[in-house]
């Protein structure tokens, strides 16, 4: 009786294993030929990209405004370090590369000002009027924005590493109070 029970049991467990791994309903949601997209970008991630990128542009902006003076503002800061006689060459040459950097990357970003300008495929309020246009100006921003960057070289970060390690180093000492 034993055995017999423990075959039944073992058998429905089978089953219950069985018919948990194979699924109850099909899923024939794309059908028999599933669409393709060639390469197709929505409308709506058009907008987003392009609405992503004048925001980048933006930004970028507001850093080339006044190159001279934001140059000047940590020269200064570092010639009173040196003046106090701390090291400052790490400084001083994150502060060269950043600002050869800069007046490099200056001419890319001014030839941004005319795609934006232009905004083709998007109209005045940043929506798409023709996809293709669209896709185009998003993809030739991209690749502007992209050169700026590339042309920078990280010197931006390069020079707020070396400004932060520079504080690290020279950190007054605390006093036991």
């Amino acid at each position: 009786m034993k055995n017999i029970f423990k075959k039944m049991i073992l058998a429905v467990m089978t089953a219950a294993l069985v018919f948990a791994a194979v699924p109850a309903t099909s899923a024939f949601a794309q059908g028999e030929n599933p669409p393709t997209t060639n390469g197709e970008v929505s409308n709506e991630k058009l907008e987003k990209a392009w609405a992503r990128q004048l925001k980048l542009y933006n930004n970028l902006g507001k850093g080339f405004e006044d190159i001279d003076a934001q140059i000047a503002k940590f020269q200064k800061r570092i010639d009173k370090a040196a003046e106090n006689g701390k090291d400052v060459t790490a400084l001083q040459a994150a502060l060269d590369a950043f600002e050869a950097a800069l007046k490099s990357s200056k001419p890319v970003y001014d030839s941004l000002e005319a795609i934006v300008n232009a905004h083709n495929g998007f109209d005045a309020d940043g929506k798409v009027a023709d996809a293709a246009q669209a896709k185009s100006t998003v993809q030739a921003l991209g690749a502007k924005l992209k050169e700026v960057k590339s042309s920078m070289d990280g010197t931006g970060k390069a020079l707020r590493e070396a400004f932060k390690a520079f504080r690290e180093a020279n950190k007054p000492p605390k006093s036991d109070s």
